[in-house]
């Protein structure tokens, strides 16, 4: 989770206009929103990278996972008309998933090794 949140963090600053085009219309402006959520993710990949912050972290992950599932609902409909786009758009719905299991697996993890 480190790794994935760390590198999609990045990439919301090196190539934020894919993550442009998935943000609601009725949420604002993109570019503000792709930074945040950039900001976010390397927050939270750093809060999972630091033992004493893991399970924060994990419940932070779990909440961004979660809030992000509208902007994956919103490609699938703005890419309804186009099959292929269409067909990568809805295979991603059902993977985020295993992503928000992680991330609370993470947070919920009370073991020696995740304190």
């Amino acid at each position: 989770m480190t790794a994935l949140l760390g590198a999609a963090g990045i990439a919301h600053f090196l190539r934020p206009e894919p993550f442009d085009s998935i943000v609601p219309p009725r949420l604002g402006d993109p570019r503000f929103l792709t930074y945040a959520s950039g900001a976010v993710e390397l927050g939270c990949a750093t809060l999972l990278a630091l033992p004493p912050t893991r399970r924060l972290g994990g419940f932070a992950a779990t909440a961004l996972m979660v809030a992000v599932y509208p902007a994956n609902i919103c490609t699938v409909q703005k890419h309804w008309h186009r099959p292929r786009a269409r067909a990568i758009a809805l295979a991603r719905l059902p993977l985020q998933v295993p992503l928000v299991w992680m991330s609370w697996s993470v947070a919920n993890d009370r073991s020696e090794a995740s304190r």
